[in-house]
């Protein structure tokens, strides 16, 4: 076994960034793991970029949102690839409705993945980041984490938490040569904005009209990023939540 190729594990790799990220991640020369929910078949176009790089793969379908299904994955992928350099938190998703009308359990479903889950794939994934002596943790959060969306609280609520926790973990965990960071994405166009862009009259307009860029980004937009957050070059940054909105973010 090759211990010198770095093991990247992302979950949500099956679809939009996370699988953006997978794919990029193998192309830099990782073997690449996805966890992510669905069925097995949803998984195979990652697996395929994966490998047509040359790189190992490895999937399994499951929850974040379930503690036990999470350290499990964890555990597995260190099993089956023989160690843990790199773990990608993407895993998400966003319950739409109007506050007042929220239900207590479409409330605890967003946190529980988008917040809950993450720590606990990091709290499981740090033994093994620890052991590699030269760790990295990409959390994914959201223009959210910034500002708040009024057709989406739990998400804003959860991804604003996930920035706080990365600051945290990157604090507690720096001494062991682990670096902790987030990429903010902006208005990328995955199938869960494409729900949003129907569900909210104006939405797309209002999005192309703030970016200076002028359009929706595109999963392979935190392609660079994800990159250089999982690479020696970023040793000396930890505790950062980077936009990656095509300078969404700066305008008033």
């Amino acid at each position: 076994m090759d211990t010198a190729t770095p093991r990247a594990l992302v979950t949500g790799g099956s679809s939009g960034i996370g699988r953006g990220i997978a794919e990029t991640l193998a192309r830099d020369g990782c073997d690449v793991g996805i966890f992510y929910l669905g069925t097995p078949e949803a998984g195979q176009p990652s697996i395929r970029a994966i490998e047509a790089h040359g790189r190992r793969s490895w999937a399994k379908v499951g929850n974040v949102a379930e503690p036990d299904q999470a350290r499990r994955a964890v555990a597995e992928f260190v099993e089956s690839l023989g160690g843990l350099e790199i773990l990608v938190n993407c895993a998400g998703i966003i319950r739409d409705r109007v506050i007042w009308k929220m239900s207590d359990d479409e409330w605890q479903s967003v946190i529980d993945t988008n917040l809950t889950g993450v720590f606990v794939c990091c709290q499981a994934a740090y033994p093994h980041l620890k052991a590699s002596a030269h760790g990295k943790i990409i959390n994914i959060g959201s223009m959210t984490s910034i500002f708040g969306a009024s057709f989406a609280a739990p998400y804003s609520a959860s991804k604003g938490a996930v920035v706080q926790l990365t600051r945290a973990l990157a604090s507690a965990w720096a001494g062991d040569n682990i670096q902790v960071n987030a990429l903010l994405p902006g208005w990328i166009d995955t199938d869960l904005t494409r729900r949003a862009r129907v569900e909210v009259p104006g939405l797309h307009e209002r999005v192309e009209a703030r970016t200076p860029a002028g359009r929706w980004g595109v999963p392979e937009d935190l392609a660079g990023t994800a990159v250089f957050l999982s690479s020696p070059a970023s040793d000396f940054v930890t505790g950062v939540a980077l936009p990656v909105d095509g300078g969404y973010s700066i305008q008033a």
